[in-house]
């Protein structure tokens, strides 16, 4: 397994306060492709710099942590093409996890 960190750009336009239950989409499709995840963070909504959708001039952003198979993220990658709440989402491969100093 490897470990991966998922920026997501969440979509939540008239549901502002759905940003818990968009989380726990995204952590859940994660767990059902075999990855396990270590970290959320949740970030703020930020504007876009440049607005490619007239619809979508903003978004919240989510960092996710997880550990997959290699072969899984061409699947998340499109489940999640295909999700409502996910306006965009990149992966990329992130360093090992620092063992705890005592």
């Amino acid at each position: 397994m490897n470990r991966y960190e998922g920026l997501f750009i969440l979509n939540l336009a008239g549901k502002e306060d759905g940003l818990k239950e968009a989380v726990d989409k995204v952590t859940a499709e994660i767990g059902s492709a075999g990855g396990k995840v270590e970290t959320v963070q949740k970030m703020e909504r930020k504007q876009f710099v440049r607005v490619a959708d007239r619809r979508f001039q903003s978004g919240y952003y989510v960092n996710v942590i997880f550990e997959a198979r290699p072969a899984s993220i061409t699947t998340l990658l499109d489940r999640f093409r295909h999700a409502e709440e996910v306006f965009r989402v990149a992966f990329t491969k992130a360093s090992k996890a620092a063992p705890a100093t005592s």
